[in-house]
């Protein structure tokens, strides 16, 4: 089966069982300070599991967009992605195991036409204050005799001096799930509680003894592989490290996509399905090479970290060297590299982006409309990414061609003056025989900062250099702007950076096409009209988590502290908020002290960065 056809299997599924579909949230939390990117469905989740009034209800179901950066040095076996497609189906309070495992397992028994002989569980095996989840144990049981399968524990099975368990109980390193992890590191008021796995298992690969003397289904040889977990989020961590049962029993089910679909066509390769395949074809014709177990692992990161910075990109994540965009450049970048081992010549990155659009264009999902409707935007992105980094390459090569060994302050000075990434040193290290001491580079890199923080001493957090009256008037004038350039150009821009002087303000926004004549008109117009309306500014310190459940803006990657100082802009006509931002001050106290606001000019920075230079009269 298609990637498509279980994705809509699983939406009709769910909504036979009277779930409301939900769309996927974005790759980039809005309000999750804790975590870059979303990394599972349940993040978005989260203020219902606690007892909140969800608006759809109490059976939720989606296909939620995921991208875990950890997983980037994993990606290249055959089935670690770092992009991937979390099918997700909640029960805020309602149904519970009974309901969750049986409709699991019917869903890819008689929906995707799994072999029930092929699938295996786990289970919680208990700790000195969890019970052992015998309930789900005897559930599984039950479900596998329908298939006549008899689903023997592996205790069971150890007595009678057999090998046929098809249930295994584990303890909480493996079948225990919260966002900080084991029971013992959760913080209180942490929400957990036992889960339970489902594998598949694919019959014809032979185990491999360096994993050990006995295959199991968490072994690493690859004969098993984990398809689906359903969490049983019943319990919450108290301030003496007890578990008290929550007020509601919740189900949050989490089934990798990619995934699935290679148990559907019996492929232990998720590279292998039909969302891949067209995309390795563009690979083995570029490179002149075909998919084989030499080539396999360069063409999988390829197609990986491609469709990965696509999504980031149309998301809103620019490659810069902060934050996530650092992580989308990262992307690109070792994208190219594995290119270069593969022998493909020129530029590439843009024709697989294109092919990445195309194939999610024809999937059973609207979660990726943005793709198509951003496709000149990401190429262009991609595209510039790509130009740069070959300079940077040619000249980061050149370098290190110079030196017999590299150490880390070899890697920082390539760093620091070409931008050659860190990580593309030590790989290049790596073929080499050679080591580079990540600590001599975190030492060189942070004495570079401290430097530069001596230099700039004295400036005013926020891009404020004094605080004199003009300046004081500009930085309020650029919370207007800001508000203005979101209203006419989209809720996408981002603050990238702003400095102030007492002759203008330069402010740096995420962006990626020239603003037109209208749109600064607009944006001027805007500006001016908060201006002479005399809005209220006021500051207010709050819990930083206050601050940006209510929406306060800041500049993209800065840390805030806590308790945040945040200035409103206010009409005290009608109560309208039109401003609010994260901010150290100091403002005006009306916009109308603020003077005639005019743009001076509108340029590129770098991939995705416009800049404004305005003044004021």
């Amino acid at each position: 089966m298609t990637a498509s056809e279980i994705r809509q299997k699983y939406f009709d599924f769910l909504q036979s069982k009277g779930h409301t579909l939900v769309p996927s949230a974005s790759l980039v939390p809005k309000d999750d300070p804790t975590t870059l990117f979303t990394s599972a469905g349940m993040q978005a989740m989260i203020p219902y599991l606690t007892g909140q009034s969800n608006p759809y209800g109490t059976r939720v179901a989606n296909s939620q967009k995921c991208f875990r950066s950890q997983d980037i040095e994993e990606v290249g076996d055959n089935r670690h992605t770092t992009f991937f497609e979390m099918l997700g189906n909640w029960s805020f309070g309602d149904y519970f195991k009974q309901e969750q495992l049986s409709w699991f397992f019917a869903f890819l028994t008689d929906e995707v036409g799994l072999d029930p002989q092929k699938l295996y569980v786990t289970v919680f095996a208990g700790n000195d204050q969890i019970p052992r989840d015998e309930e789900s144990a005897q559930i599984w049981q039950k479900l596998f005799a329908e298939k006549n399968i008899e689903a023997r524990t592996a205790e069971d099975a150890e007595q009678k001096g057999i090998q046929d368990a098809r249930i295994f109980f584990y303890g909480e390193e493996k079948n225990w799930w919260s966002r900080a992890g084991k029971p013992a590191q959760m913080p209180a008021g942490e929400l957990g509680g036992p889960d339970s796995e489902v594998f598949y298992e694919f019959s014809h690969i032979e185990h491999d003894q360096r994993y050990g003397a006995v295959c199991h289904v968490n072994c690493d040889c690859g004969r098993y592989m984990e398809i689906g977990n359903s969490v049983f989020m019943e319990y919450q961590k108290q301030e003496d490290d007890t578990f008290a049962k929550l007020a509601q029993r919740n189900v949050d089910f989490g089934g990798g996509l990619e995934r699935i679909t290679a148990a559907s066509i019996d492929n232990p390769d998720v590279f292998a399905i039909d969302i891949f395949q067209n995309l390795i074809k563009k690979i083995e014709v570029i490179s002149d090479g075909s998919y084989t177990d030499t080539t396999s692992r360069n063409m999988r990161i390829i197609a990986d970290h491609i469709r990965a910075a696509t999504m980031l990109i149309a998301d809103g994540i620019a490659p810069s060297n902060k934050t996530q965009g650092y992580v989308v450049r990262r992307l690109l970048r070792r994208a190219i590299r594995y290119g270069n081992l593969l022998g493909i010549q020129g530029y590439f990155l843009t024709d697989l982006a294109r092919e990445v659009i195309t194939v999610y264009a024809q999937q059973s999902s609207q979660d990726f409309a943005s793709l198509s409707t951003q496709e000149d935007q990401i190429l262009e992105q991609i595209q510039q990414e790509e130009e740069k980094f070959a300079k940077t390459i040619n000249q980061g090569l050149k370098e290190i061609s110079k030196v017999e060994i590299l150490d880390g302050t070899i890697a920082f000075k390539l760093y620091e003056t070409y931008g050659f990434p860190f990580e593309l040193t030590e790989e290049i290290a790596r073929e080499r025989g050679q080591h580079v001491e990540y600590g001599e580079f975190r030492s060189a890199f942070e004495q570079h900062q401290q430097q530069s923080r001596t230099t700039s001493a004295g400036l005013f957090k926020g891009g404020l250099g004094g605080h004199s009256d003009i300046e004081i008037r500009y930085h309020t004038a650029t919370h207007l702007m800001h508000k203005a350039l979101r209203q006419v150009l989209g809720e996408h821009v981002q603050q990238r950076g702003s400095n102030i002087t007492p002759e203008r303000t330069r402010f740096d926004f995420s962006h990626t096409e020239k603003m037109t004549p209208e749109q600064i008109t607009k944006v001027e117009n805007l500006v001016n009209q908060w201006i002479q309306e005399d809005l209220q500014v006021s500051r207010e310190m709050m819990p930083l988590a206050e601050a940006q459940q209510i929406g306060a803006l800041g500049a993209f990657g800065e840390k805030y502290t806590d308790p945040a100082s945040v200035y409103t802009i206010t009409n005290p006509k009608t109560g309208e908020i039109v401003s609010r931002e994260f901010c150290g001050g100091p403002h005006v106290t009306h916009t109308g002290e603020i003077g005639h606001f005019t743009i001076v000019k509108e340029e590129a920075v770098s991939a995705g960065v416009r800049r404004i230079r305005a003044g004021i009269e």
